[in-house]
């Protein structure tokens, strides 16, 4: 009702009275441009010159007609397209072509806003738009005359005062924050907006507390969100700076809590752990915002209140998913993942999740969403969690959140003289089959070796509900590992991209080798192994597992060969 009453009020009024109330002040200059930490690929302006838009796997080419009129490939193409972050390429490229190039795209954009489709005018989308014109604004404006000066800077404040228009109806979690950081952007870089920047700058700090937990986690538990805010929050605190404003304490205690949480879901190649939709993350993206860690630490190895663990020894790293879902308004992207896992020793992966791809998503986000696609145990060939199935349902909620999940997990964590145990239980399964999933994880104290054991037992007070009993236990392993199922029927040969040898072994159960498919791979999904177990917790309500390095590894044989090496004596 409340959208409904403002869309009314906006075409009664043409949309024209609201600027003064929304946006007070006159808009009459840019005072600075904030800086883009996204690498540009100055090459890439060759190719727009040329009429040709490559975004999100998709190519468009122009052949001389407007690239906003012509029908997108995707949508994923398209809100690429409308955020206008490409400017930075021809900003990179830095010729007198470019900048006219930059000039001519932005004036056939604000010249036409009756063709402009509902992709563009999401709030998510536009927020992405207004910092990158703010940012990209020594590139367009550069070399132009006051005429274009005024559209520019009235279109700017058309976009601005749209998000204010829209902020209530943002939906929660990442677009919400962006939304306020694209309103804390404006009103520092525009002129005569003091009184403006005390109100952006509350609601900012306000829903930064909220939506960034004490242990540095985003409150949605997807990974990405974490590079997703920090890549537009670093610059931000630049910009005050450059105001010579103090930035509010919300705003530094939300980047200093947040950028260890980047080192904690790294494993040794650079990688991200994939987790709650996240997907693959540039690696020179990850670099640059590393380089704003002072820090420079070994990551930690809890985060209870994102609900995540990490255990490390020698080369070997493991991450846990320890945590419920996250509340229902912010899991229309989240998985059901509880308790599952990855694995990596030195810089290759071996255990993984199968993730999100970076594009097209909508043609696997159920499956990719599934417990089946994680590295842990699932029930009946059903997922953890129940989402929002029915198609008006989706579309009224603008997703498939979650609606039931484990609502108690819980973990322990212990050091004993043989390494890192962990001990984890999750009851996503106990209403619909009355059992819990306990995990047990010990990890070698020289990283050599990984023990594990998965329970299914009885809940406390419950029976087996039904007479559906099967489990299946999952390992899906990283496109670049090569798995080989021994002769046995009990183990299976990893061979690592370094020629390291590992074998996974189960001790009384058989394993099977099945396809599995890695989406979040930088050109797309590929094809991949899963080591499964099948069982009956009729029978048998606990399997035990290990993945342990050959000893003919090589990185195993130096190490004996460096403990051998007798010390040189001092001259």
């Amino acid at each position: 009702m409340r959208r409904f009453a403002r869309t009314a009020l906006s075409r009664a009024t043409g949309g024209s009275v609201a600027l003064s109330r929304l946006w007070p002040g006159r808009t009459d200059r840019l005072i600075i441009a904030p800086h883009d930490l996204r690498t540009a690929d100055a090459t890439r302006a060759a190719e727009i010159y040329a009429g040709r838009f490559v975004f999100a796997g998709k190519i468009v080419t122009c052949h001389g007609r407007s690239i906003f009129d012509l029908e997108p490939p995707s949508e994923d193409w398209e809100v690429a397209l409308l955020g206008f972050g490409w400017l930075r390429h021809l900003r990179a490229a830095d010729t007198a072509i470019t900048r006219a190039n930059a000039r001519s795209l932005v004036d056939d954009w604000i010249s036409n806003p009756s063709r402009r489709r509902p992709v563009g005018r999401r709030a998510d989308v536009t927020a992405r738009r207004v910092i990158s014109l703010l940012s990209q604004a020594p590139l367009v404006l550069g070399d132009t005359d006051g005429k274009f000066y005024r559209r520019y800077l009235r279109a700017l404040t058309r976009e601005i005062r749209g998000l204010r228009y829209t902020l209530s109806d943002v939906p929660d979690g990442v677009p919400r924050l962006q939304v306020l950081i694209a309103l804390c952007y404006a009103s520092l870089c525009l002129a005569n907006q003091a009184r403006h920047i005390r109100t952006a700058t509350k609601k900012l700090s306000d829903e930064l507390q909220r939506q960034i937990l004490p242990d540095g986690g985003h409150i949605s538990r997807n990974p990405g969100a974490l590079i997703e805010l920090l890549i537009d929050l670093l610059p931000l605190r630049q910009t005050f700076a450059a105001r010579n404003i103090a930035p509010p304490p919300a705003l530094l205690n939300a980047i200093d809590r947040m950028m260890p949480m980047l080192r904690f879901f790294r494993h040794g190649d650079g990688s991200f752990a994939l987790f709650n939709g996240m997907s693959n993350a540039p690696s020179h993206l990850l670099a640059t915002l590393l380089a704003y860690d002072d820090t420079h630490g070994t990551p930690m190895v809890n985060m209870p209140h994102t609900g995540f663990q990490r255990l490390d020894a020698g080369p070997m790293t493991v991450i846990v998913d320890t945590g419920p879902p996250p509340p229902a308004k912010l899991s229309p992207e989240a998985h059901a993942g509880t308790l599952s896992f990855e694995l990596s020793a030195g810089p290759s992966r071996i255990v993984i999740n199968c993730g999100m791809p970076a594009t097209g998503r909508d043609n696997w986000r159920v499956f990719a969403r599934g417990t089946p696609a994680h590295s842990t145990v699932t029930y009946h060939e059903t997922s953890s969690c129940r989402f929002v199935e029915r198609s008006s349902m989706k579309k009224f909620l603008l997703g498939s959140p979650i609606v039931d999940g484990p609502r108690v997990v819980e973990s322990y964590r212990e050091i004993s003289e043989n390494g890192t145990v962990l001990t984890t239980s999750h009851d996503g399964y106990q209403s619909r089959f009355g059992v819990v999933h306990r995990r047990v994880l010990m990890m070698a104290e020289d990283g050599s070796r990984l023990d594990g054991e998965d329970t299914l037992q009885l809940a406390p007070g419950a029976r087996l509900k039904g007479s559906n009993t099967d489990y299946a236990v999952r390992f899906h392993l990283h496109p670049s590992v090569k798995a080989s199922r021994l002769s046995d029927a009990r183990g299976v040969m990893l061979v690592l991209p370094n020629r390291d040898v590992w074998t996974f072994e189960a001790l009384d159960d058989k394993v099977e080798l099945e396809d599995s498919v890695f989406l979040a791979g930088n050109d797309g999904p590929r094809r991949t192994a899963q080591i499964v177990i099948k069982q009956n917790s009729k029978n048998t309500a606990s399997v035990r597992w290990s993945f342990a390095r050959s000893a003919s590894s090589p990185a195993t044989t130096n190490a004996r060969r460096n403990a051998r090496k007798e010390p040189e004596l001092p001259l």
